[in-house]
């Protein structure tokens, strides 16, 4: 039997990771630039984080995501934290420089580069929901309020997480206006917004219930749902069915892989090839 090995391996550890396509995209990539790395999905059990990063490192691990719900728990076992990743406090790309595991986060530029080609829509003077506190959540806050909105509204089935994040935007952009809501003030601040962003992972399953009651989607408002799988969740499809502009996290997920490319591999990114296989692989 012929065995293929590489010369670098990169992967992504989370949970659940077996709808992930980010393989599909870093292996098409790496064999369009005909680099000698292999890109895996690693399921890891949610108590046995410190020991699947330890596990990684060990077997010289070029780089490698973090995706749900390991975002900002894998920060305690990471040997450094770039800057910008310590203040959203979340992480999703690692890097390892002589031996050392350096944590990055590529979804706060993935999204804004997202916002603004898929959904035409310009963050600065505007006002924002957020459903969902989570690692996602962090990075979606924070690019937010770097591009100058107005207001920043956050809800999450657990309010401290809530409280938590929308405390931690306003230490570090003081002139902002965050709110953590409760679940009976979403209709007021809903209504006030020209964003919803939904940060939580309700809309990957099929029998999940939509996160947000569709009657609170308004003429004024626009959609995007970070979940990327299915191409249009039921948020997305609601959404339209009311003549709302809505769209999915694939364009998060292509420009935040580009990014964690490039940073791993010090070569531009195919991007094109890469949103493609995307595609392909969704439809």
């Amino acid at each position: 039997m012929n065995k293929r090995f590489f010369h670098k391996l990169y992967g992504l550890i989370g949970n659940p990771v077996a709808h992930s396509l980010s393989p599909n995209m870093h292996n098409a990539a790496f064999g369009k630039l005909n680099i000698d790395a292999v890109y895996l999905p690693f399921l890891v059990k949610k108590t046995r984080l410190k020991e699947a990063i330890s596990s990684l490192k060990e077997t010289g691990v070029s780089g490698f995501n973090v995706t749900i719900p390991f975002k900002s728990e894998c920060m305690r076992y990471l040997d450094k934290i770039d800057p910008l990743a310590g203040m959203i406090g979340a992480v999703n790309t690692v890097s390892v420089k002589k031996g050392s595991l350096i944590g990055s986060n590529t979804d706060y530029a993935g999204f804004l580069r997202s916002l603004r080609e898929d959904l035409q829509f310009n963050p600065r003077n505007k006002n924002i929901f957020i459903l969902g506190a989570g690692g996602g959540a962090k990075a979606v806050a924070f690019a937010l309020a770097s591009s100058g909105c107005s207001k920043i509204s956050i809800y999450d089935l657990i309010s401290s997480r809530a409280s938590d994040l929308a405390c931690a935007v306003r230490e570090n952009f003081p002139k902002l206006k965050t709110k953590a809501s409760a679940l009976k003030e979403m209709p007021d601040f809903v209504k006030d917004s020209q964003l919803l962003v939904n940060c939580t992972p309700l809309g990957m399953k099929k029998k999940d219930p939509l996160p947000i009651n569709v009657k609170l989607l308004h003429k004024g408002l626009k959609v995007y749902d970070i979940i990327y799988t299915p191409l249009k969740t039921e948020l997305i499809r609601a959404a339209g069915k009311r003549s709302i502009r809505a769209t999915g996290g694939i364009g998060m997920l292509l420009f935040q892989g580009v990014l964690a490319f490039e940073l791993w591999t010090k070569r531009k990114a195919p991007i094109s090839l890469m949103k493609k296989e995307l595609l392909d692989s969704l439809r």
